[in-house]
């Protein structure tokens, strides 16, 4: 692995860059954020993307989770967890929109996680289609909310442990985020143990 080193004028400019509002995430040129009968704005595709090809790259900063709660409060949510104790999100109002990738949440994802904060295509995806990914692939978190996908599979309430459903563990497998299969794969050693 190859390891680069920033100096102070990498820095500078990065951070020129970030606080003119540019983009910390990276959205595909396939897709654009609009108006979502899910909620509030979504991710769409403006062109077809192929399976398996990078829709989103979620950027930000890392932050541990008390930094996270506390900057929560005035951002709202923008964040995505990467590890137990670990977030990547914006820390500025004014970096916000250029962090948020507006994938709303559906029972019938067409985006999956790869990694941590890469997302793909699951399938096929024609012009016009909302990007949604199933957050039981990348939260691990105390919440509950009612779900407006309208898909045939809707769960109908969304919690942050929904990756804890045996079904959703079948379905989603090679689609969890990293430190959600670490914790698909302890529980599974509990069992077995």
């Amino acid at each position: 692995m190859e390891v680069v080193w920033w100096s102070g004028i990498d820095v500078w400019f990065w951070t020129v860059y970030v606080s003119m509002g540019m983009r910390l995430s990276y959205l595909s040129p396939r897709c654009k954020a609009s108006t979502s009968r899910i909620h509030g704005t979504g991710l769409f595709a403006v062109s077809g993307i192929r399976e398996g090809e990078v829709v989103a790259v979620k950027g930000g900063y890392i932050l541990g989770g008390e930094e996270w709660a506390g900057l929560e409060k005035e951002l709202g949510p923008a964040e995505i967890q990467i590890a137990d104790d670990l977030y990547i999100a914006p820390t500025r109002m004014e970096e916000r929109d250029g962090a948020m990738l507006y994938s709303n949440h559906s029972c019938d994802p067409n985006i999956g996680i790869q990694g941590q904060i890469v997302f793909v295509a699951m399938r096929d995806i024609a012009a016009g289609e909302e990007l949604t990914h199933d957050w039981a692939t990348t939260d691990n978190e105390d919440y509950s909310m009612s779900c407006n996908c309208g898909s045939p599979h809707c769960r109908g309430t969304v919690t942050g442990q929904d990756w804890r459903m045996p079904e959703l563990q079948v379905r989603y497998a090679g689609w969890f985020a990293w430190h959600i299969q670490r914790a698909i794969e302890g529980m599974r050693d509990e069992v077995a143990g």
